[in-house]
């Protein structure tokens, strides 16, 4: 097949977006351009790529295989370029970092505070829990990860850079924010909003739960830190979370923190990438920057909210 990385990367954004109109706008191209890349990729492979009969463009089952080589080749490439970079010591190009939910509260000023110093390097950020970024850091599809706890299963480089508390939160008219300490044991009795399976809060969770004997009951399970603050703020129930993401809600009252016997939890943030993976002068930037101002950063960012609990 005579392919060009120019139609792999339109085909892997159309795939990525489901959308030819999202995917133009992405790549800073025309519609119709994208729709000729993909029209002659499919003419090349011999296959239709995408299945055309529904409202939203979907992969065809050819596409969802070829989608896996796409993504290989393309970085492959990437491989290649980041060497060649290496050898030219350039500063500049794409990185893409991954982060867990919890990051989306502090690592977005912290990526901006070093593009305006790396203004050649372009940053593009991919959410996700500790399995989804784990299966795209083995795909080579992040230069970097943030995350609490890496993976296990992958031979990475995971360098700590800051303390990573997890505390419990209750809405403020809940008797345990009224309370001067609360003992382990009186979690049993009380309903758990959780994070889903795979996510770093929830392995965090589960160890605090095994190591005191409680079982309490799960009455909601959600993906999204967001949901969760709002359910505990409705009095649905109490939760676990990284209390690096209760800054803006413990400034104005709406949620607690009460001082619960072994907590908080104090794990680690780390950056992370595959131990085989030779990092870009750009990637090395980046990872030096985290490294040398991240706890700082954290410290500042979360002054505030520290003030706030100690207070109540």
């Amino acid at each position: 097949m005579n392919l060009s990385f120019r139609q792999l990367r339109v085909f892997t954004e159309v795939a990525r977006l489901g959308s030819v109109q999202r995917a133009a706008e992405t790549l800073h191209l025309t519609p119709p351009a994208v729709s000729m890349q993909i029209k002659e990729l499919e003419s090349q492979v011999g296959l239709a790529l995408f299945d055309r009969s529904r409202r939203r463009l979907s992969l065809s089952t050819a596409g969802e295989y070829f989608l896996v080589y796409a993504r290989r080749l393309l970085a492959t490439l990437k491989e290649a370029d980041d060497a060649m970079a290496r050898f030219k010591r350039v500063e500049s190009g794409l990185l893409t970092v991954g982060m867990v939910s919890s990051a989306k509260y502090f690592l977005p000023p912290l990526l901006a505070r070093f593009h305006a110093e790396h203004p050649a390097i372009e940053l593009r950020l991919k959410l996700g829990n500790r399995e989804q970024l784990a299966a795209l850091m083995e795909a080579n599809e992040l230069d970097l990860t943030v995350m609490g706890r890496p993976p296990q299963a992958l031979a990475t480089r995971a360098e700590p850079f800051a303390m990573h508390p997890h505390g419990l939160i209750t809405a403020p008219e809940h008797p345990f924010a009224q309370m001067e300490s609360v003992p382990a044991a009186a979690l049993a009795r009380e309903p758990f909003i959780v994070r889903e399976d795979g996510s770093g809060t929830r392995a965090a969770l589960m160890q605090y739960l095994e190591h005191h004997r409680l079982q309490p009951v799960f009455v909601m399970e959600m993906d999204s830190t967001e949901a969760i603050k709002q359910a505990v703020m409705a009095g649905l129930g109490v939760s676990l979370v990284s209390l690096h993401t209760i800054g803006l809600e413990m400034r104005h009252g709406l949620l607690a923190a009460p001082a619960v016997e072994g907590l908080p939890l104090m794990r680690r943030w780390h950056v992370v990438h595959l131990a085989a993976k030779l990092l870009s002068p750009a990637a090395e930037a980046l990872r030096y920057f985290i490294l040398e101002r991240g706890e700082a950063h954290l410290a500042a960012m979360f002054a505030a909210a520290d003030g706030a609990r100690g207070a109540r």
